[in-house]
Parts: structure tokens; sequence; C-alpha cells
């Protein structure tokens, strides 16, 4: 189930005040990149723009987050995109779009490269576009200069622990044993979470203590006088609180409730803060500017929807309290019907899917019923609001496992006002482009609660 959705409430839990009227009277047209301006404005002089997406397999919402992205980098000198991915396969993306040296010349190759399940989620024809984009303008900048790309998000224990110990063995031995103590404390369970997590049950701290001695030793400050790349230093630091991270996680994941979920948005949440510190010294004055990308369910404030009833917090809430409401600006996605990259079980194969007409009752329904093809909507600073920015609307979420035959189960009840500063609607929606076939899946956990 998708966070904040309930058998007993369902996706039209509003009061059924709303019309068709009052959302043509508050859209904005949405169909040239130039439609964006009004958007623009809003974000105005923010320093953390978050950018969502209603399912992880649709082609509108990546193409229009990625033209509002080349934007904001262009025309308001945004430093980074922090996305839903692993930290270690985004680092390599990034150091792609960024010409660093001896780094692949097309980022597509390397997305092409993605193995963990789901690849499609970032190894598809539209995120190649937007990166080559970057490489593209990056060339043009000094290196100072030139927007990376990163990972937001805790998944890759094993991977970022042999970072760890590569990187330590070669720059850093003081630190070798205590890399080499936690990779042995985890090496035993196989690169399999669930046996990690099932093994923790029986004892409780598992390899914590290993992790957080390699993290306590990298995250010291460098030397006087040291000459390392500093963007090395800080991937190294940046695994190791990975690894600390995919430890917590994995074993909450067994217990499940919102734990899980809370540490893994907490550590993107950290991570942004880590990386925004990174690219313009210390905040609010001197932070860099960053562009999240991640699903509604994490860049939306979960105080607009009942997801923080159940306990569980948010990336965009946690970036509102952190960098300030003035410096956050939130924007989601809805569609209507169309064709989803999806699959049917948690590790299963990919498939183009239908997703079905919105829930009667929902935000999706409402705003179907208006026949608008596109439409941008900004939610104004004025108390008196229309109602359906600040009714409890249900809001469809699809993640990376869906089954349109239970399509009535996957809408948050959500409060529009409260969750986002704007929202893209599109009323037909297409499949994106993956690069590549899926691979079977790795033995990864299922996210909470239904893979967004």
């Amino acid at each position: 189930m998708i966070p904040g959705t309930s058998p007993r409430t369902g996706p039209g839990a509003g009061p059924g005040t709303n019309t068709a009227d009052d959302v043509l009277g508050a859209v904005l047209p949405l169909e040239v990149e130039e439609d964006l301006d009004p958007l623009m404005d809003r974000i105005g002089d923010a320093r953390v723009v978050l950018i969502g997406e209603a399912s992880h397999g649709t082609h509108e919402y990546y193409a229009w987050r990625a033209a509002l992205t080349r934007r904001l980098i262009a025309e308001r000198g945004f430093s980074f995109v922090a996305v839903e991915g692993d930290w270690p396969d985004c680092r390599r993306v990034g150091r792609s779009v960024t010409l660093a040296p001896g780094s692949p010349r097309d980022p597509r190759d390397v997305l092409d490269a993605y193995e963990r399940w789901p690849t499609w989620i970032w190894a598809n024809e539209e995120t190649a576009k937007f990166c080559r984009w970057l490489r593209d303008r990056n060339a043009d900048l000094p290196p100072g200069e030139r927007a990376g790309f990163y990972g937001l998000d805790v998944y890759s224990l094993w991977e970022s622990l042999r970072a760890v110990v590569d990187h330590v063995a070669e720059h850093r031995p003081e630190h070798l044993e205590a890399a080499l103590d936690a990779y042995s404390c985890f090496e035993p369970h196989g690169e399999d979470p669930r046996e990690y997590g099932w093994n923790t049950a029986l004892v409780p701290e598992g390899c914590r203590d290993e992790v957080l001695a390699l993290l306590t030793g990298l995250r010291g400050p460098a030397e006087p006088g040291d000459t390392r790349d500093p963007a090395e230093l800080f991937d190294a630091r940046q695994n190791a609180e990975v690894a600390a991270g995919a430890e917590r996680y994995y074993r909450a994941m067994l217990d499940g409730g919102p734990e899980s979920w809370n540490i893994r948005d907490v550590h993107m949440a950290d991570t942004l803060g880590r990386l925004m510190e990174f690219h313009g010294g210390t905040p609010p004055d001197g932070a860099g500017k960053a562009v999240v990308w991640a699903h509604n369910t994490h860049v939306g404030d979960a105080r607009g929807s009942d997801m923080a009833e159940a306990g569980m917090v948010s990336l965009g809430q946690l970036a509102r309290d952190r960098h300030g409401r003035d410096e956050t600006v939130v924007v989601g996605f809805a569609g209507g019907p169309g064709e989803v990259v999806a699959a049917p079980r948690w590790g299963g194969p990919m498939e183009v899917v239908h997703a079905p007409a919105p829930a009667p009752g929902s935000l999706e329904a409402l705003l179907a019923e208006s026949e608008l093809h596109r439409g941008l909507f900004i939610v104004p600073p004025e108390p008196d609001k229309p109602h359906f920015l600040t009714d409890t609307l249900g809001h469809r979420a699809i993640g990376v496992v869906y089954d349109p035959d239970r399509d009535r189960r996957q809408y948050v009840p959500t409060r529009l006002a409260d969750r986002y500063d704007a929202l893209c609607w599109f009323r037909a929606t297409s499949e994106l482009t993956p690069l590549h076939l899926e691979a079977a899946g790795r033995g990864e956990l299922e996210t909470l609660p239904s893979g967004v």
C-alpha cells in the first residue's frame, strides 16, 4: 500500500464541493517550455527545488521535470541535481557530466550500465537526454562552475563499502583496518539484505559498531595542506554515510511500520544538506543550490497528507524545515490514464501497463473532468484558495510495483496546498523509454510500501 492510503477512506475522501470551473479558474497553460515562466517566478531566489513524479515510469513527468531543471541550471545557476538513486551509480554519471578526468564521454553509456533493480528509473532515454545536455553545457564552463549529478538513496550498502575500502587503501591507510572490519562483518551475509535483516533480529546490534567506527574516522577533517581531490574525499565519506544508513535501514525493514521509511528519507535529507554545503560553503548564505528529483511521496510535505498521522516524515518536509519555506519550492506531478513502466511484483520484469482512468472523487478525477490537456497550478499565497487546493482528496501514486486492477489502493489523501507549492497536470500519459531490458532483482527488500 502507498503511504497514507486506506481501504476505508478510498481515493475520494474530500467534501465533494469542487467543480471543473474551480479548476479552470486556477489553471495556467503548460504546452511549451515558456509556459514554465510563472513557475520560475514562483521559485524566485529559492535554493532548493524538489520536483516530483507520480510514477517511476511516465515520460511526461521525466520530460517536463528535465525541462524545468534545464532552466534552473541555465538561468538561476543551480549547482547540482540530486536524484532518488544510489550514490555510487549516480557518482559515475556525475563524473561523466562534469567531464572528470578518465570519465566516460557519453553519460548515456553510464546509465545503460545500471544493474540494480529497478534500472529503468534512471536508465532511460529521458534521463540520458538530460545528462547529455548537462555535459554539453558543462563543457563550456570551468570545473568549479559545472553542475553535478548525485544520488541521495540508501540502498547501495555493499557497493559503497567496497568503494570505501578501495579509497582508504590508496589514500587513507590509517582507516583501512576500520574499513576492513566493517566489510568483514557484512561479508558472511552474501550481499543479501534479507539475510542481514533476519540475522540482526537475533543479534540486534548487527554490524553497527564496525560501520560507526569507519564513519567516525572518515568524518574527520583533512590534514592541513592535504592536496587530495576534495570531491574524492567527499565521495569516500558519503559512501561511509550510505553504509551506516543502509545498515540501519535493513535492520528496520523487517519490523514494518514507519521507521525504515523515515531512516531512508532522513538519509536523503542529510545527503542533500551535505551536498549543498560541499557546493557552496556554510549555509544559509554560502550553500549551493539544489534540484531534487524523486517520487511525489518523497518530495511532497508529509504534513499535507495522512503520512504524518502514520508517523512518517518526508524529504520535502525536512527540506522545508531545514532550509526554510522561503528557500524551498516543491513541485508535484499528476496524470490521468495512460501507459506506464512498472513491474507486477518486487524484483519482477518491467512491463508497459495501462493506468486506468482516475478513481471517482480523486484529485486526478476532478482535473480530468475539467478536460484540461495539460495544466500548471501554482498555490497562491492568499488564505482564500480554491477548495480543491485545500480539501483532502486522493492523489494517485504509482511505484515501481503496480497492479492496475488494484488502482483504487494507489491514492494518498492529500491537501494539495500543504503538500506542494505547484502541480503539473497531464490528462493523458505515456511510458518512458528504458535503455535496456530489466535484469532479475538482486535480493533488495521492498521499500515501504510499494516501491516509491
